[in-house]
């Protein structure tokens, strides 16, 4: 079976096959730029060409969506893309774009988390992990003894008081130009207030800054937990999609 695993991201759309046995891409990912506005045809319309990229047959897609996403359909937030997906059967939309496809949908931070968990830095963990991805917002997956608690949104906990991810996002490094050493300060104050709520034993950082967890990890202090840069990175959500589909 070939299943294929895409990720809507605030600003870019990236997919590939997914080897499931192995937890990786089974080609190299290929992506688009996410429309401006983010409409669900727009954005629509870009995973159709995500998939329709990459030869041969394809039998499922699962697909990451930035938002909450509650009866594996239906999108009840959208703070990184147009508001209009609000309360839209993404399910129904995207596998009519898909030509009748069967599709899976799921909060993208849950994915890399199904992914992590089983084929990364959260392999054998139990107890209480997060998963933290920083992008343009910051995604969470929480995970008690392996089982996820879906759609946690951790990002827009208050944080002086506006949603965490304006002030600790990668987007916020990027849009004041913080150094590596002010925006991890930023970081280890968010960390230290996700902290005291969940108390969990492990932090696993991912998103496409995992890359570069050297120059910034060292320099948070202060947080009891483990923390430590996912391993599938910036793929995990691919996997984690396609992961999630060939189980439905």
């Amino acid at each position: 079976m070939q299943i294929f695993g895409v990720d809507i991201g605030g600003s870019g759309i990236k997919g590939a096959p997914v080897d499931l046995e192995q937890g990786e891409l089974a080609t190299e990912r290929f992506k688009v730029l996410t429309p401006h506005p983010a409409t669900p045809d727009g954005v629509a319309d870009g995973v159709r060409q995500v998939v329709e990229h990459f030869d041969g047959p394809c039998d499922r897609v699962g697909i990451t969506f930035p938002g909450v996403v509650t009866g594996g359909a239906t999108v009840r937030t959208a703070a990184n893309v147009d508001k209009s997906w609000i309360d839209v059967d993404a399910r129904t939309l995207l596998s009519e774009k898909l030509g009748g496809l069967p599709v899976t949908i799921l909060n993208d931070a849950d994915a890399a988390g199904v992914a992590e968990m089983q084929f990364g830095a959260g392999r054998g963990r139990k107890g209480t992990v997060l998963l933290l991805t920083f992008g343009t917002g910051i995604g969470s997956a929480l995970f008690v003894d392996g089982n996820l608690v879906p759609n946690t949104e951790l990002g827009h906990l208050e944080l002086n008081g506006h949603d965490a991810e304006k002030h600790a996002s990668t987007k916020a490094k990027e849009d004041h130009d913080l150094s590596w050493e002010h925006w991890a300060r930023r970081v280890q104050k968010y960390l230290a207030h996700v902290e005291m709520l969940f108390s969990p034993e492990l932090f696993i950082i991912g998103g496409g800054v995992s890359r570069k967890a050297h120059k910034f990890l060292p320099l948070i202090e202060h947080i009891r937990a483990e923390i430590v840069p996912a391993e599938l990175q910036n793929n995990a959500g691919i996997v984690g999609a396609a992961m999630t589909a060939s189980r439905t």
